[in-house]
């Protein structure tokens, strides 16, 4: 006899579900991998550093997304031990902590798997074929936009699509995009540059 059922009406139909039905040795391990893979987790950051959960650019997302499915894997399904979950996830850590590593020291190297930021609006003005290269709509832009605190798109000197996905908004100034040192990496056409039509900068 069910120690306690709940019974509820789903489309005239009575769908009666028993406590007692639980399957209480699955769902112990399913709690206690959560919890064992959790520590894991933690000690695994702790020990390969804040980088580790940084996502500073698309390959850091790349092994947060697939961490994360190993993590979700290890404590749902049947057939992947914890111990199994556990020695993926110290790879990918490893891995990132490697190709990080070569990164700093090899910049060239870094270069050819990193994205560049992009540059996507100049001096209040949308760059059109480089949205069109980097699918960012208009609308996109403008809520980012919204997002920084500016109601006019001139009142942004530059709005660069960085390596990690988001969109970085630089207030409006009288300097150069070519004097600026943090945006000599940043991706832009110099023709584009040059045929912009630069309005006012709002008051």
């Amino acid at each position: 006899m069910a120690l306690c059922s709940i019974t509820t009406h789903l489309s005239g139909s009575s769908i009666s579900f028993a406590i007692s039905d639980l399957n209480w040795d699955r769902l112990t391990d399913v709690a206690v991998g959560g919890i064992v893979l959790f520590i894991f987790v933690v000690v695994m950051v702790r020990v390969l550093g804040k980088r580790a959960t940084a996502q500073m650019n698309n390959f850091d997302w790349i092994i947060a997304v697939a961490t994360g499915g190993i993590l979700a894997s290890g404590i749902l399904l049947r057939d992947i031990s914890i111990i199994e979950a556990m020695v993926a996830m110290a790879v990918l850590g490893a891995c990132q902590f490697v190709v990080t590593k070569i990164f700093v020291l090899y910049p060239k190297i870094g270069s050819i798997f990193k994205a560049d930021p992009t540059l996507l609006v100049h001096k209040g003005v949308f760059l059109r074929d480089a949205m069109k290269r980097e699918r960012i709509s208009e609308e996109e832009l403008q809520s980012r936009l919204r997002f920084a605190g500016l109601t006019d798109p001139a009142a942004a000197n530059w709005v660069i699509l960085e390596p990690d996905g988001k969109l970085s908004v630089i207030p409006r100034d009288d300097s150069a995009i070519t004097e600026v040192e943090c945006l000599a990496d940043v991706e832009f056409d110099r023709e584009e540059i040059e045929k912009v039509d630069v309005p006012d900068a709002p008051q």
